[in-house]
């Protein structure tokens, strides 16, 4: 069984704020995150796939994976406000763990759409949000 991962990048802008708390307690939760202007990050993101090698000699047809990530994830999200142009983050703070269960989330819905098989198996999501700040989520802890 292998796994096979691709990278992308995007941009996007997002400001960590929540309406259930005070002015104080968001600064204090999101400090300079909570900016009101928002800030952008370049994000690096990680689909890992796992299968087994198929009659191709491969695992995950790299094009099929490529037209799903641009589909469901970096034309909707690329240079976008997430809080202001994404509608799954209306009411919904975009911290990178709530876009890392959304971007989950858009694959594992259409991943039959791309790949008609049992295999290969979406797996994993990864998002670098910063070099520092790294979030991953596994497919199967997703409804």
């Amino acid at each position: 069984m292998f796994r096979v991962t691709r990278r992308y990048q995007f941009a996007a802008s997002h400001r960590l704020h929540s309406d259930a708390l005070s002015e104080a307690e968001n600064w204090r939760v999101y400090g300079k995150c909570n900016n009101p202007y928002g800030h952008g990050h370049n994000y690096v993101l990680h689909v890992s796939a796992c299968g087994p090698v198929g009659d191709s000699g491969m695992v995950v047809n790299p094009n099929l994976l490529d037209c799903l990530v641009k589909q469901e994830v970096l034309q909707p999200f690329d240079h976008s406000n997430l809080n202001c142009d994404v509608q799954s983050f209306q009411g919904v703070t975009p911290t990178s763990e709530n876009l890392a269960i959304e971007i989950c989330r858009r694959l594992k819905q259409n991943w039959r759409l791309a790949f008609a098989g049992e295999w290969p198996r979406l797996e994993k999501v990864r998002i670098e949000e910063t070099p520092r700040n790294i979030f991953e989520i596994r497919a199967d802890e997703i409804e």
